[in-house]
Parts: structure tokens; sequence; C-alpha cells
């Protein structure tokens, strides 16, 4: 659950964390020519089951104003000069850590389910994805600002649910309702587990990147090994 404290300690990891690195950066005189910097797909908030890219305006409440904030804390390396990648992270499925891991035990045991009316949307990419797409940015040099690092096809938790169940060979018939979401998470429950935040990569798909993990039937399968 989000504390007061617990929520201060996410923001200043990221902002000042960001800063720091983007400020020592660009006072050296022989530095690397590119920064990238990292925030999350939460700059678009709660938007239902709008398409957003990297033009669509960012939403609200406290994600949004972290990854705000957190890519305002690169200004310094660009305005010396750097190539400023910012990266808007999806969900990252990985059999290594992550939502991924945490989803799979009620799962496996038969127990997974929906989290509230399901029709909330999840925009994922694959580790393997993500880590190719960084270096297909690094790269290419012409690469610049915003980019989406999500797969093409975003889902509903319904869908992911469904898909889910089916590469583990297990029913997915007990659903988690909106309150009780609220109960065991609390604010972290809103902003995390049932906000829906449908996004296409649209510049990481321009620029030439190719997915090896475009569907997240094939994604489940890759980490999961089955």
């Amino acid at each position: 659950r989000w504390t007061a404290a617990k929520k201060q300690r996410i923001r200043d990891s990221r902002i000042q964390g960001t800063q720091l690195l983007s400020e020592s950066l660009a006072r050296l005189e022989n530095g690397p020519k590119t920064f990238i910097t990292a925030s999350a797909i939460g700059y678009y908030g709660d938007r239902g089951v709008t398409l957003m890219d990297e033009s669509s305006t960012a939403g609200q409440g406290y994600l949004s104003d972290v990854c705000q904030q957190w890519e305002e804390a690169s200004q310094a390396a660009e305005s010396a000069g750097l190539r400023v990648l910012r990266l808007r992270i999806g969900v990252v499925l990985s059999r290594k850590g992550g939502a991924l891991t945490k989803m799979l035990p009620p799962f496996k045991l038969g127990v997974g389910g929906i989290l509230g009316h399901g029709q909330q949307y999840m925009s994922w990419i694959d580790l393997d994805d993500l880590v190719d797409g960084i270096c297909h940015l690094l790269k290419n040099e012409q690469t610049i600002g915003i980019y989406n690092m999500v797969a093409p096809n975003a889902v509903t938790n319904k869908e992911f649910t469904k898909a889910l169940g089916k590469v583990l060979g297990r029913p997915t018939i007990f659903p988690m309702p909106a309150f009780a979401a609220r109960l065991a998470f609390g604010e972290m429950a809103d902003a995390l587990l049932l906000a829906s935040t449908r996004v296409t990569p649209a510049r990481l798909l321009h620029s030439g990147y190719q997915f090896q993990y475009g569907q997240l039937a094939e994604s489940l399968r890759h980490q999961l090994r089955k």
C-alpha cells in the first residue's frame, strides 16, 4: 500500500536520481552524447478506451505527476546538447520479476481472475522487446525525444486474464471486485490495477523497430517457456 512516506520515496528516487545524472553529464566536457531516461505510461493516467501515442497529453493524478517531473528532470542534459531519449515504459512481462511473477501464484493455483470489471486496458511489453528496443534507439542516432515502450497490441484485463490462464492451462473464474482491490491495496489499486491506459508505440514503429513478441500469447509462452 502507498503511504505518504512511500509515495515521497517513489517521487524522490525517480526525480532526484535523474536530475543528478542529467546535471552531472551536462557538466562533462567529453561526456556521452546520448542520455536515456525511463519514465512510465502512467504519464497518461486513467483514460478509458482512448488510444494514446507520444503526442497525447498528460493525465491527472499522482503517477502522472511523478512521470511528468521525472521527464523534466533530464532537462539539463538536453540543454547541454545531449541527445535525450525519454522512454515511457508499459507493464514489462518477464519470468524473472515484476508484475507477471506476482500474478503467477494465484493463476497457477487456478484462483486467478479479472480485476474489477476487466475492461481496463493494459499496455504491456515483453522484456526482450524492451531491451532490443532500447538498443535500437541507442544505435539509431536520428531518434530523439519521447518513445512509448509498449507492444503494438494493448489488451483489456479480461483479455490478459484469459490469455494467461490459457497458457498456464488453468481456469480463471475467480474475479477480484474493485472494492476488494481497494481494500487490499488502497490508492495503488486505482492507479495501477483498475486504471485503463491504452497506448501505442507509434514513434518506435515509425523508427523501424520490429517487435519479436507483438502478440500477448506469444510473449507469455516465451517468458513462461510454454
